[in-house]
């Protein structure tokens, strides 16, 4: 069963029920319609208030009020199968009993705490006292502004790997990009390499069968779809493994938008260029990402008592680089720290703030921040594809653009295509890479990823991979964010329940 029909079947139950009560309700207990309309209004306000008493993001919460009062039985099923309960998934419940676990194994450096305090480095203070990822100077970072630039290095470093190869992607689609990358692991397993493929289940759904973990073990490669789909698991299985990683031996990490599949290297892409990126770490950052990774499959497996093994020893001190903190999202954080952290980098912004993102559909906090930023003077540009991938999805983008606009935020459409990077630049300082797309999937819902970069010598070639990008660009004007009364108006129901989907 399809995710697009357990969605169409649950809203038809619910709608069904709905109607139901209120056909009941009135044929057989019209007498006390009164004294049921009123209970039926006080149970409907006690869910709301019990909403907005734990909501830390308004617009977010928005449509849950909205669908309540208007309808409490329909709206009450929607919040049970698509609200925030963690504690029911056995699969979050361990996830993040592991994250409380591996905590000890990402013990801060004091020398680096103590130096980032006396810089007043904030945005850096915010992701080590948020998270339990540690910040590190010992690394050496490579920019990708291509996906087919980015595989061949990839391929490259893959065929070195002596102990370990962890890969954890949304999307494992066969084609000539992964079957590349399969040539080299099915070598790998079989010369003792362990080899761990987690894919998510979802991200997958359409591109490889329900067997292939099975046919990947024939050639002795461990594999974990993650989350797996089942209709006796819960209707809706909201919370997606979105990450992007790839870690070998603990010595290189690569991350970025790329996912694992033929269009992200521009080969059948059926939206013109596919414009994304990706990063390779060598040095001492790597450890968050390898323990990202096993956070996830050892919630699945249980498979490592002691996960130090996998840490890689770079004794030969580099020079310092810059600050670099890969960090992890999670639906269970009590912190948003995805948005929070492009909220920081806006906020922080003194000259100008440059955005690559698919899609755009954002709360009234991270509206507010890029408006003004742009009112005190930043140049903040925001890069979105010229060829959408999903229409639907991309008027609720687009209707965003006449605020943004009118406060000074400059628009900019790819028209040669598709872009699906995720990057946040400014002022030639700070920079974030990584798989968190400004939307409240990404935001609130799913397993995310990002590099965060301060004072980063491959921060100059990410701001030349935006020069570059600009140029392939259109930048929207006044006539070009206008919209007529109708399509104004779906795009704003669009909005109004974009958190729900």
């Amino acid at each position: 069963m399809t995710k697009t029909l357990k969605r169409i079947i649950i809203v038809i139950l619910g709608v069904v029920l709905q109607l139901g009560f209120s056909i009941i309700i009135r044929l057989f207990f019209y007498k006390y319609l009164g004294i049921i309309t009123l209970l039926y209004s006080l149970i409907s306000i006690l869910i709301v208030l019990g909403i907005l008493k734990e909501s830390t993001r308004l617009s977010n919460d928005l449509p849950w009020v909205i669908l309540i009062l208007i309808c409490p039985i329909f709206g009450a099923i929607l919040l049970i199968t698509l609200g925030k309960s963690y504690s029911k998934n056995k699969l979050l419940r361990n996830i993040f009993a592991y994250e409380k676990e591996y905590s000890q194994y990402l013990v801060q450096d004091d020398h680096i705490k103590q130096d980032i305090d006396n810089k007043d480095l904030d945005n850096l203070m915010y992701l080590m006292n948020r998270t339990n990822n540690y910040v590190s100077t010992n690394n050496e970072i490579t920019y990708y502004n291509f996906g087919e630039k980015f595989y061949p290095e990839l391929l490259k470093e893959l065929k070195k790997a002596e102990k370990f190869i962890f890969m954890e992607y949304f999307i494992i689609n066969e084609g000539k990009m992964w079957n590349g990358i399969l040539d080299i692991l099915k070598e790998k397993a079989a010369n003792g390499v362990d080899v761990r493929i987690l894919y998510d289940d979802m991200g997958s759904l359409t591109m490889l069968s329900t067997s292939y973990p099975k046919q990947l073990a024939t050639h002795g490669i461990k594999c974990i779809p993650f989350n797996k789909l089942s209709p006796f698991r819960g209707i809706f299985m909201n919370n997606r493994d979105h990450r992007k990683m790839t870690i070998i031996d603990g010595k290189v990490a690569f991350s970025g938008g790329v996912n694992l599949s033929d269009e992200y290297i521009n080969v059948n892409s059926r939206l013109g260029i596919w414009k994304d990126n990706g990063i390779k770490i060598v040095g001492d950052a790597i450890w968050n990402l390898t323990v990202m990774f096993l956070t996830l499959w050892n919630a699945n497996t249980n498979e490592d008592k002691d996960i130090s093994i996998f840490k890689y020893d770079f004794k030969d001190t580099k020079e310092n680089h810059g600050y670099v903190i890969p960090y992890g999202v999670a639906p269970l954080h009590k912190d948003l720290i995805g948005e929070d952290v492009y909220i920081n980098m806006i906020n922080s912004a003194k000259k100008y703030l440059y955005i690559m993102t698919p899609y755009l559909i954002i709360d009234t906090d991270m509206v507010n921040s890029l408006c003004r930023a742009a009112k005190r003077g930043v140049d903040v540009r925001i890069i979105v594809p010229g060829i959408p991938d999903k229409k639907i999805v991309y008027t609720q983008t687009a209707s965003f653009f006449k605020v943004l606009h009118d406060n000074g935020v400059k628009i900019y459409k790819f028209t040669d295509g598709f872009v699906h990077s995720k990057v946040f630049l400014s002022d030639d300082i700070r920079a974030v890479v990584g798989t968190i797309n400004m939307d409240y999937r990404s935001l609130y819902l799913h397993f995310e990823n990002g590099i965060y970069m301060e004072n980063v010598s491959e921060i100059k070639a990410i701001l030349n991979d935006f020069d570059i990008t600009f140029k392939s660009c259109q930048k929207l004007n006044n006539e070009d964010v206008k919209t007529g009364f109708f399509k104004s108006l779906w795009q704003a129901i669009l909005r109004l329940f974009a958190p729900l989907f």
